[in-house]
């Protein structure tokens, strides 16, 4: 029969690396809806506002404002994520 000798420090440090990338996901999921949240409240507003605005030019902003709306919902995950990935180097 074989024993496992993973050391208990080893799992504790594993298990504290998996609490703090849980936490940084939730927060970075929070930030992302707040982003997408904000985004959508002036898409409607640049919506409503477009009227007397030419189809094309219209389009294209909208377009603009899409990007920018993905662009911010994505920057909490990436952050978290190469801030957790600095932290775990630095800890070896």
């Amino acid at each position: 029969m074989e024993t496992n000798s993973i050391s208990p420090g080893r799992v504790r440090r594993t298990v504290d690396d998996l609490i703090i990338a849980e936490l940084f996901l939730v927060q970075a999921t929070i930030e992302s809806a707040t982003a997408i949240g904000d985004g959508l409240s002036s898409l409607g507003r640049q919506i409503a506002g477009d009227d007397d605005v030419g189809a094309t030019a219209a389009n294209a902003s909208i377009g603009q404002t899409l990007q920018r709306i993905a662009d911010n919902a994505l920057e909490p995950y990436t952050s978290r994520f190469r801030y957790l990935r600095e932290l775990k180097k630095a800890n070896g």
